[in-house]
């Protein structure tokens, strides 16, 4: 009797046992499945490269690269999506883009108004009445730009011209009265052209004039110069010393800049004025030179603070053998000491 009693706890125990795993099956499959699912989800995302994602303006189009997108998603029947901060999808069809409004067209640039500065030229030769006097140039203010225009001569000027630039233009001649009446102009510059005579008056009566500028042409003279003149530059010519006038520079008072390298000069244009700070005669034909020529000989106290810059190299001089030339200089010349 009690053996078929065990016997009959024994089944019912067997058959709860499946039951209960038949309960817990079912679960499972569903997770399994889920799991599966997720797999080709995350093949997807193993082709994007996320691991340097540091956007700049230099490397923006290596990291957003839009070429992949396609191939990962279909967007073709989803409606397009736009959020504040991404990248809307690129349609696959022209059709589907939407219709944009034609954008007003950009107005075209013109050009600065430069027509108030420039006032008529003053009856004169070469002038008519009502022709702006800054043709063929650029009048900006004051300031007269000509540079590469293919001039031959000066043109006319505006009466308040302050800075004149007529570089690079086929200009030979500077005539008495090309800037008469220019009482405000303070710097010419004719760098490049091709001027082999200067007025002897053409600059003389100009009294606020600062700077000449007019070095690679073909002068072989210079001209007068006002006592308001800083500073000088006439490299790259053909000026023998026989070109400039006696004591030329004495009395520029006011002169710094004193530069005529590469010219045909046979000696140093003294006397100097006290002024001066910058003297380049490097690459002429100077071989000699008084003791005088800088420093006062008989005042042995004179000192020139000022002339700095002195370069003489490229000349046959050889700077040893005026010591006394040298005394009251801050600095020696530059040039051949042997």
């Amino acid at each position: 009797m009690a053996l078929g009693h065990r016997m009959q706890t024994l089944a019912w125990v067997g058959i709860a046992s499946l039951c209960l795993g038949a309960a817990w099956a079912v679960p499972a499959k569903k997770e399994r499945k889920k799991v599966e699912k997720l797999k080709p989800d995350l093949v997807l995302y193993e082709n994007l490269d996320l691991d340097n994602y540091d956007v700049t303006l230099d490397n923006y189009g290596d990291i957003m690269d839009l070429n992949n997108y396609e191939e990962l998603y279909d967007y073709g029947d989803l409606a397009p999506k736009i959020e504040v901060g991404t990248l809307a999808p690129r349609p696959k069809d022209r059709e589907s883009l939407p219709e944009l409004v034609t954008a007003a067209p950009t107005p075209k640039l013109q050009p600065p108004d430069t027509t108030n500065p420039i006032r008529p030229a003053p009856p004169g030769p070469g002038t008519a009445q009502g022709v702006p006097s800054c043709l063929p140039c650029l009048c900006i203010r004051t300031s007269v730009y000509c540079d590469d225009t293919d001039l031959e001569h000066i043109p006319p000027l505006p009466p308040d011209t302050t800075y004149l630039y007529a570089r690079f233009n086929r200009i030979s001649a500077i005539r008495a009265g090309d800037f008469m009446g220019l009482k405000k102009l303070k710097r010419i510059d004719l760098t490049s052209n091709s001027i082999s005579w200067a007025d002897v008056d053409a600059f003389r009566f100009l009294p606020s004039l600062q700077e000449l500028i007019l070095p690679e042409n073909r002068l072989t003279a210079l001209p007068e110069l006002p006592r308001s003149i800083i500073r000088l530059d006439a490299r790259l010519n053909r000026i023998p010393s026989a070109g400039l006038r006696p004591e030329a520079f004495q009395d520029l008072t006011q002169l710094q800049f004193l530069h005529l390298s590469d010219n045909q000069l046979d000696y140093i244009p003294a006397p100097l004025p006290e002024s001066l700070r910058s003297l380049h005669l490097q690459n002429n034909n100077i071989q000699t030179m008084h003791e005088d020529t800088f420093c006062n000989s008989q005042d042995q106290s004179h000192v020139r603070r000022a002339l700095e810059d002195i370069r003489l190299d490229g000349n046959p001089i050889n700077l040893s053998l005026f010591p006394n030339a040298y005394f009251c200089l801050p600095r020696l010349p530059t040039g051949h000491f042997l």
